[in-house]
């Protein structure tokens, strides 16, 4: 079996999308997913499958939570080896060790087309920092994320792809727990 993270699109913001961590651990469990353990309530989750690709285990988790939960979401899923990459790959390990809430990992469904990245960094209007590595972008938010003008529905535009953003934080401690996973 091999160990995997989930990552929920939107989910708990605001008054949409909601979904008790009880529930997701219910739902994966019921998959067949073992060992299943969410942080957060965000909608993360670390499991073991046997089910061969993540493209399959993001369909079958998207079916299902929007028929069993009513919701309708993107779930970009990664090995356990391509989680690591996704570290190994920082472009920023000074800013994460300095400010880790305020540099971001966006795992992306699809590797963005020649020339998105570029796009991206044309629409920047603050000091925000973006570099791309295949199917995933890093941010440095500087000035925080919350005032930003660099939105995920700007950021999605300009990649021609959806992605979720977890912050460095919570990208180490979905590594832990993967590495817990027996």
């Amino acid at each position: 079996m091999t160990t995997y993270i989930a990552l929920l699109r939107a989910v708990n913001l605001g008054p949409h999308n909601k979904i008790a961590m009880s529930d997701l651990k219910a739902l994966l469990t019921g998959l067949g997913m073992q060992g299943v353990q969410t942080l957060l309530q965000s909608g993360n989750a670390v499991f073991r499958s046997d089910v061969r690709t993540t493209a399959q285990l993001e369909h079958l988790i998207e079916g299902a939570a929007a028929k069993q939960l009513h919701v309708e979401t993107d779930v970009m899923v990664r090995s356990r080896k391509e989680w690591k990459a996704i570290i190994a790959g920082n472009p920023f390990p000074k800013e994460a060790k300095q400010d880790p809430s305020h540099v971001l990992a966006v795992p992306l469904r699809e590797a963005p087309a020649r020339g998105a990245a570029g796009a991206l960094e044309d629409a920047i209007r603050g000091r925000e920092v973006v570099r791309l590595d295949g199917r995933c972008a890093y941010i440095v938010y500087p000035d925080g994320i919350g005032r930003s003008k660099l939105t995920s529905a700007l950021i999605e535009k300009k990649l021609g792809t959806r992605g979720t953003a977890r912050n460095w934080n919570t990208v180490l401690k979905l590594d832990a727990l993967a590495d817990s996973m027996p």
